[in-house]
């Protein structure tokens, strides 16, 4: 089995126990590699996600990590999370148990599937988010007024500072600080969660993935798409864009755990 380390690296003591996964793996007969940023850190050849071709990628960090990690892959590959960093609500594994559960991980281990969205207008694909899309004005305190459609419909318009599109996966994340629902991860839809909108009849909206789902912006302010906190893109003051249940879902390494009680452990955190 090939695996891809990759650690935050502003962290000494996340890429100590980056160099102990490794010694453990590598224990167990396991062919280990280091991300080219994480192998820059501890001074030693590292390679890069793309040219990794591994069947697991395990790592140390916070949800920015593991975002920020998913986001470089071109192809889904399994991701195992060890939080090292505040709550860190896609990472399954805290480091006291991790050192256990890798030593017993082998080829052929359970996968988790969990649904990404695409973003795109017209043809041209924006981008593809795991936990979120945030639709918000470039300039502070200034409104923008959206439209919803759905099937071709227009069912909603409100004005608002901005918009969250989230997975279920997401409904932990932002939007959970926004008001929204938390969502079972084995739903397929789209969360909506407008961001003090004007009117509080404005309320969040969970949509079937099956939907044809449609968000136009039309506004006298500029806006920017940020998507996963990683990418931002500037949309100008009108657009439509379409969102689509992505054809390549996140994969996790399942640790078997409840998803219920991992949130209900995360959130006695906060």
């Amino acid at each position: 089995m090939r695996i891809l380390l990759v650690s935050r690296i502003d962290n000494q003591d996340a890429l100590v126990f980056a160099a102990k996964i490794k010694a453990l793996l590598e224990k167990g007969g396991s062919e280990v590699v280091f991300e080219r940023d994480t192998a820059r850190s501890l001074d030693i050849p590292g390679c890069s996600l793309e040219d990794s071709h591994t069947d697991a990628v395990i790592i140390i960090g916070g949800d920015g990590t593991i975002l920020r990690t998913i986001q470089q892959m071109e192809r889904p590959v399994p991701v195992l999370g060890i939080n090292w960093g505040e709550v860190g609500f896609l990472a399954d594994l805290e480091p006291s148990e991790a050192l256990d559960f890798v030593q017993k991980l082998e080829y052929g281990f359970p996968v988790e599937e969990r649904m990404r969205i695409t973003l795109s207008d017209d043809s041209t694909c924006l981008g593809t988010a795991l936990n979120e899309a945030l639709i918000v004005t470039s300039r502070p305190a200034k409104m923008l007024k959206f439209s919803i459609i759905i099937d071709g419909v227009t069912t909603e318009q409100f004005r608002a500072d901005g918009l969250l599109i989230s997975t279920p996966t997401g409904s932990t994340a932002y939007a959970m600080s926004a008001g929204g629902p938390i969502i079972d991860p084995r739903i397929q839809g789209f969360l909506l969660v407008p961001l003090a909108p004007y009117l509080l009849s404005s309320r969040p909206h969970l949509i079937s993935s099956d939907r044809l789902l449609e968000v136009k912006l039309e506004s006298a302010k500029p806006a920017s798409l940020v998507i996963d906190g990683q990418k931002t893109i500037d949309l100008g003051t009108s657009i439509t864009i379409a969102v689509k249940k992505s054809a390549y879902p996140a994969l996790f390494v399942d640790v078997k755990r409840n998803f219920f009680e991992k949130v209900d452990n995360k959130l006695r955190k906060l």
